[in-house]
């Protein structure tokens, strides 16, 4: 299964991206899915995670509210709204595909992983 990520790029404080993560295989239509960011010089953390049909969304506390995860069966696609991004949002984020039908808040519970796509929120 590969995974590509896209949509990062360079805003302003309290701007808004999206963020898009495409699987090449149905076979994640069976699985939970999350993003994670890392930061330069920090380990990767998590953002956001959705379950097989949707029907149960996860966020860390430093994205909830601002953040939101969702997907699309038809094009095996996932999306990642950010909303009132802010300097510490900054981070290459990186999309996965969970063990689980269900996401997880570990690194440990996803499999595959994207490549990542660069967001940068300038002061």
């Amino acid at each position: 299964v590969q995974l590509q990520a896209s949509g990062g790029g360079l805003v302003q404080d309290g701007d808004s991206l999206r963020l898009s993560c495409t699987s090449s295989r149905r076979t994640s239509s069976n699985n939970g899915m999350g993003w994670f960011r890392q930061a330069p010089g920090k380990g990767r953390e998590f953002v956001a995670g959705i379950a097989w049909n949707g029907g149960q969304t996860i966020y860390s506390d430093s994205v909830k509210g601002r953040f939101t995860i969702s997907r699309d069966y038809a094009s095996n696609t996932i999306y990642l709204q950010m909303n009132s991004l802010k300097p510490e949002d900054t981070a290459v984020y990186y999309c996965a595909t969970a063990l689980r039908a269900v996401p997880g808040s570990h690194e440990t519970d996803y499999r595959y992983w994207g490549q990542g796509t660069q967001v940068t929120v300038s002061a």
